[in-house]
């Protein structure tokens, strides 16, 4: 009997996780019909700058850090501060979400891996696997550099971590870092980098700038006073 309380307590208290699950799952199979399907018949991508950017294949290290600078900023503010973690899912769903429909309805992928790798090391290694295991194609805006964005946008928007500053300068880094891999081991055009800051502008006004949709959760919800730093 109190081991089921024990359980009960736990699914109440970390329920939040519920819509984090979910998406996950819809996103993952989404893509992998995407990544299926868009294999030749797509629109390509190429912006002028991306000739004038060199290949530099040191910058797979910040590129593949992206998956753990994502998940560490989603678990801390799991644990630590729903509301801030309900804005930072909110940014990042919307944006993967309209990706997946501009991939859908635009598929999309462009030419700029270099056909033989320039160099013989570790880095130039970790990107032809990368390339193995990604295709050149649905990268329309990039999420890397949106999701960096967003992230990063949590951090410094976070009350908890504004005395921190050197997460916040680290955060910094690692986001200006995984931008710049995205167009020097040649996963991303330019364009895919300008439409994604566009895109996290627009969804940074109304996630924390006018705190709509957190403010229209609560009053939805709770139908009741909200209490900073909670959602239940």
């Amino acid at each position: 009997m109190k081991t089921k309380k024990t359980l009960i307590n736990l699914i109440t208290k970390y329920r939040h996780a519920l819509p984090l699950l979910l998406y996950g799952i819809v996103y993952m199979q989404w893509f992998a019909y995407l990544e299926k399907t868009v294999t030749s018949h797509y629109r390509l991508i190429h912006f002028r700058p991306d000739d004038l950017i060199p290949f530099c294949e040191v910058f797979v290290i910040p590129y593949l850090m992206w998956f753990a600078y994502v998940a560490v900023v989603i678990v801390y503010f799991f644990f630590r501060d729903k509301d801030d973690y309900f804005r930072a899912c909110t940014f990042l769903f919307t944006g993967m979400t309209v990706f997946l429909i501009i991939s859908t309805l635009f598929p999309n992928g462009h030419d700029l891996r270099p056909v033989v790798m320039p160099r013989d090391n570790i880095c130039t290694r970790l990107v032809s696997s990368l390339y193995r295991a990604d295709t050149p194609t649905n990268l329309w805006p990039s999420i890397h550099v949106y999701n960096s964005l967003g992230c990063h946008f949590a951090v410094m928007k976070s009350a908890r971590l504004e005395k921190k500053k050197g997460i916040r300068v680290c955060s910094f880094v690692l986001c200006v870092s995984i931008i710049l891999s995205t167009m020097f081991i040649k996963q991303h055009s330019v364009f895919d980098v300008t439409t994604a800051f566009i895109m996290a502008a627009v969804m940074y006004g109304i996630v924390y700038r006018s705190d709509v949709l957190l403010n229209f959760y609560h009053s939805v919800g709770q139908r009741r006073k909200r209490k900073p730093g909670t959602l239940v």
